[in-house]
């Protein structure tokens, strides 16, 4: 079985890792790929913008089966292209149309209000309702909630705590563009507060297999503070995602949204993120991403034990239903990004990293945005660098081997958030007391 691997980040890599763990033994590509690829797979050049290339390099390394990590190309529609040009090919992730559940934030609260689906209370605004939107965000209470319809690198929310700064906010998504075409349209929606939890499945289109929860942390800085990134760091399992909040999740959302999709006459094969605020005891959607998260993935695939290339199989030839289970491992993970410096806006690309891979299986390197020299040697190529997950029987322990191990990395200007995990750390500190 020969699997192709598309993208470029931790997740791919993280991809690759449990793959290789495979008792199929799976010939694996990755492309485009990073400077740690090699480790687990055969690196191929390709365009994530050029379905026709990727179509070509799938004929020419017999690949089998096909995995896409990112959703710019599962929005753009790359899934729909290879089904007509390689209907033999099995791909793994939604069309464009399933994928709009990610690509435009407007449908899919359509969606949840039309199917009862928990979520924040909405408007939606073009920017032909400037006017409009402005008196709207005037007249809404604080902190008030503005996202950019479209994609945009998970930097297109913005929460405001004055109207001030929510009136420009959407003044300069609707007016001056600033994310481009994502934001062609608008959605202001109330703040919910509680504490948030990523929640992941892989589904046929008929069943789904609920994969390991995560945690992840958006702000660059301690304390939650800074402006959003794609992600500084993870941890998997969260303990108050308990059996009665599982049991909500599973009948108030996940059934209902697959339920909603297959109602409106889409079919959606492949990963559902469910990005989810904890109310007191009620779960609401935030949002939902077509594929999985990054760096959650980083935490998530290593905790699982089953063969995942079975269940990529299952998925591809729609037959989930036999694999409802996942076998896990006891073990809790913890993820910590190492970033460059400047990240999220401008970082420093270029920079020599030394380290060595770690002894056993307990702390993996997942390569993120490096790439490999001539001599072997590794350069960081983006903003988030490598991701470092350790497992371990506590998320003490885990986060311990993390941080020990990110000290012996060097690295010029590396950045990393010290404190990912404690706020569940002392979660369950204060509940064992």
């Amino acid at each position: 079985m020969n699997v192709l691997i598309l993208g470029s980040g931790g997740r791919e890599n993280a991809f690759a890792e449990l793959l290789s763990r495979s008792t199929s033994a799976p010939k694996l590509y990755i492309g485009p790929g990073n400077g740690g690829s090699d480790l687990y797979a055969e690196r191929v050049e390709l365009n994530l913008a050029d379905p026709s290339g990727i179509a070509a390099a799938c004929k020419q390394h017999g690949i089998h089966l096909v995995l896409i990590g990112p959703e710019q190309p599962l929005v753009e529609g790359l899934v729909d292209y290879l089904n007509v040009h390689l209907p033999e090919l099995m791909v793994i992730g939604p069309t464009a149309s399933a994928a709009r559940l990610e690509g435009s934030k407007a449908f899919s609260k359509v969606l949840m209000q039309k199917y009862d689906i928990p979520t924040a209370r909405y408007r939606s605004f073009t920017r032909g309702q400037l006017l409009e939107a402005l008196e709207y965000v005037a007249a809404h209470p604080l902190p008030v909630v503005i996202k950019a319809d479209g994609l945009a690198a998970g930097k297109g929310v913005i929460i405001s705590e004055n109207t001030a700064e929510a009136l420009e906010t959407t003044r300069s998504i609707l007016e001056q563009a600033r994310f481009g075409e994502a934001g062609q349209q608008v959605v202001i929606e109330e703040f919910l507060k509680g504490i948030e939890l990523s929640v992941f499945i892989l589904t046929d289109g008929q069943n789904f297999v609920l994969l390991p929860e995560a945690k992840d942390y958006k702000r660059v800085a301690d304390g939650d503070q800074g402006p959003n990134t794609g992600g500084m760091g993870a941890v998997s399992p969260v303990p108050f995602f308990n059996e009665e909040l599982r049991e909500k999740v599973e009948r108030k959302i996940i059934r209902p949204t697959l339920e909603a999709l297959q109602s409106e006459g889409i079919f959606y094969s492949g990963f559902i993120f469910f990005g989810l605020m904890k109310v007191n005891q009620e779960p609401y959607v935030i949002e939902y991403n077509c594929r999985m998260g990054d760096p959650e993935t980083e935490a998530v695939l290593p905790r699982i034990d089953s063969d995942f290339m079975d269940l990529l199989l299952a998925c591809a030839e729609q037959r989930l239903g036999a694999h409802a289970e996942l076998k896990l491992a006891e073990k809790k993970a913890l993820t910590v990004i190492v970033a460059a410096k400047g990240y999220p806006d401008a970082p420093e690309k270029g920079k020599k990293i030394v380290f060595t891979q770690p002894a056993g299986a307990e702390t993996l390197v997942f390569h993120a945005g490096t790439r490999k020299e001539p001599d072997g040697s590794y350069l960081s190529s983006g903003g988030r660098v490598l991701a470092i997950t350790s497992l371990a029987d506590d998320l003490e322990a885990a986060a311990e081997s993390s941080y020990q191990y990110i000290n012996t990395i060097t690295f010029e200007g590396a950045t990393y958030r010290k404190d990912i995990g404690q706020d569940i750390i002392n979660y369950i500190r204060k509940a064992e007391h």
